[in-house]
């Protein structure tokens, strides 16, 4: 995250931004159950035999993760697929306020994304950040969870407790590159507000020209923003 380069940031916000570095993706689990060791290491079987066996679904680890979410950081879609097919819950939260479908989508996790999307995922769930799955998506360059999120029906202009929007984020957080210009292209195309400001007022318009970012500003300015 490129924090240096965004002098317009200040105050709580700017302390807030500080505490939004990514998490560490992780396979390991401290102080979790066997169940949580095998869907860290993508064993789908071994999980098959553990519930079979009695294994709680929902077993908590020390940072409050299920096993669901343990396999989801580590992006073990199969073990995933068991867990869920077993009923495991999708929105269920660590101790940070991560869910399996709130951190598949921030990670870019896109196989277990639609697999959460598919049994029940909660659309309006929101991170320790206060942002919906799309957010963090948007800033790290996930187009294709972008899309996926933003055609479950993501509200595209939600604020997050920076003041930021998705369309935001991938500006101000984003590297101008081809991935975050489709990403702002299909922002925009979903209604995102061009003209939606940040706290301190200052539009994506603006955000992509302190940025030096000339395709995003030709294509903001083409969606009408100031």
């Amino acid at each position: 995250m490129r924090i240096a380069r965004r002098p317009i940031l200040a105050g709580a916000a700017a302390l807030l931004l500080l505490t939004n570095l990514p998490r560490p993706a992780k396979a390991e689990v401290t102080g979790g159950t066997a169940l949580h060791r095998a869907a860290g290491r993508n064993d789908a079987a071994g999980i098959a035999r553990l519930l079979a066996a009695g294994a709680p679904i929902e077993a908590r680890d020390a940072s409050g993760a299920t096993p669901l979410l343990s396999a989801t950081h580590a992006n073990a879609v199969d073990a995933a697929r068991a867990l869920i097919a077993a009923g495991a819950d999708v929105n269920a939260r660590d101790r940070i306020a991560d869910s399996p479908y709130l951190y598949a989508g921030a990670r870019g996790h896109l196989e277990i994304l639609k697999l959460t999307l598919q049994h029940g995922a909660d659309l309006r769930s929101l991170n320790r950040f206060g942002g919906t799955a799309l957010i963090p998506a948007a800033e790290r360059g996930h187009v294709e969870s972008v899309r996926t999120l933003i055609e479950a029906g993501v509200a595209v202009d939600h604020i997050n407790d920076l003041g930021w929007t998705a369309l935001l984020e991938a500006i101000i957080l984003g590297d101008g590159g081809f991935r975050h210009r489709q990403i702002v292209e299909l922002l925009i195309r979903a209604g995102a507000n061009v003209n939606l400001a940040d706290g301190e007022g200052v539009t994506p318009l603006h955000h992509a020209r302190r940025a030096g970012y000339r395709d995003i500003q030709r294509i903001l300015t083409a969606a009408g923003a100031r």
